[in-house]
């Protein structure tokens, strides 16, 4: 039996080529048929709007002497005179070496370490034992910046666990390790392995488990072991996903944070531990001088952002893939 073709459907009202006067057509009836969605997304803008791009216009403060009293469209103008005092500044070059070094250890260690950490409780089989130690890796993340710092403190201390531990180890008398200058970075990037450790690796373990488990079965057949499936499975499906956390992680490794170092930091370590975000709320808070706290802050985005796209430039030619 031949049936018959049935009628086509109502116009829906769209224009497929009616040029820029069509493009608005279509948006302001996609807008008619769909308003909780463009409500949900005007709320979205709003908030990007005020808290992202709105600050912004303080960025004038970094080629002003800024003065409260005459506020951001009175103050004097200087230019880059402000970047030229920090340049200039005999904490330049000690704020850079920290925040580099600090920056680059911080990657070397603590980028990889979530990624061998889901790998090994990928291997995990046993649920029960799986979830404890995953919920155990977590629980450091949620201690605020105050209490971890504080319990580090109480750690290394002359007296402490850790510090009666190297003293067991090095047969010395157990001191305070914060006292010696030069333990600072080591201290600094061993807190945040603790802390971030369980908490980084959620995302590799989510990129794990959309693995194609058939892979898996394939590599097993042409008789690959556990070791080899994981060098020629396991990392390449989570490739794509180490690369973009990668990128991301590379425009921010001059963004060591201020609030730790500022918890920990003394007198005794100053050398090793003024990165430019204490130089920054040192120069900004406590001297009031606004301008070149803002200009600091600018040209610290400014490395971070030309970081990020050279990352990201480097993957794409490299793999092929990218953030943007």
């Amino acid at each position: 039996m031949v049936k018959t073709p049935s009628k086509p459907p109502k116009h829906s009202g769209y224009i497929e080529h009616g040029g820029f006067k069509g493009y608005l057509h279509n948006q302001a009836l996609d807008i008619k048929r769909n308003p909780v969605i463009y409500l949900f997304l005007l709320v979205i803008l709003a908030y990007f709007a005020i808290f992202n791009y709105a600050p912004m216009v303080g960025l004038l403060m970094a080629f002003e002497k800024y003065s409260p009293a005459k506020g951001l469209f009175g103050s004097k103008w200087v230019g880059l005179d402000n970047f030229k005092a920090f340049f200039g500044s005999p904490y330049f070059g000690r704020t850079i070496r920290n925040t580099v070094g600090i920056g680059v250890l911080d990657l070397l260690i603590n980028f990889p370490a979530p990624i061998i950490f889901a790998l090994l409780l990928n291997e995990i089989h046993n649920k029960f034992f799986k979830k404890t130690v995953q919920t155990i890796s977590y629980m450091p993340y949620f201690i605020s910046a105050v209490v971890a710092c504080g319990l580090v403190v109480t750690f290394i201390e002359a007296g402490g666990p850790i510090s009666q531990f190297v003293a067991d180890i090095t047969g010395g008398e157990p001191v305070n390790l914060m006292n010696d200058k030069k333990n600072f970075w080591g201290i600094y990037v061993t807190m945040n392995l603790w802390q971030g450790l369980g908490y980084g690796s959620i995302i590799y373990l989510s990129a794990l488990s959309s693995v194609d488990q058939e892979l898996y079965e394939a590599a097993y057949v042409d008789g690959a072991g556990r070791w080899k499936q994981c060098i020629h499975v396991t990392i390449p499906g989570i490739m794509p996903m180490v690369l973009m956390m990668l990128i991301l992680r590379m425009g921010a490794i001059f963004a060591v944070g201020a609030d730790k170092i500022l918890l920990l930091y003394s007198p005794a370590n100053y050398e090793y531990s003024d990165v430019i975000n204490t130089y920054t709320y040192r120069i900004g808070i406590l001297d009031s001088n606004y301008g070149l706290s803002a200009a600091v802050g600018l040209f610290n985005s400014i490395v971070g952002t030309t970081m990020l796209v050279i990352t990201n430039k480097i993957t794409k030619k490299l793999s092929g893939s990218s953030l943007f």
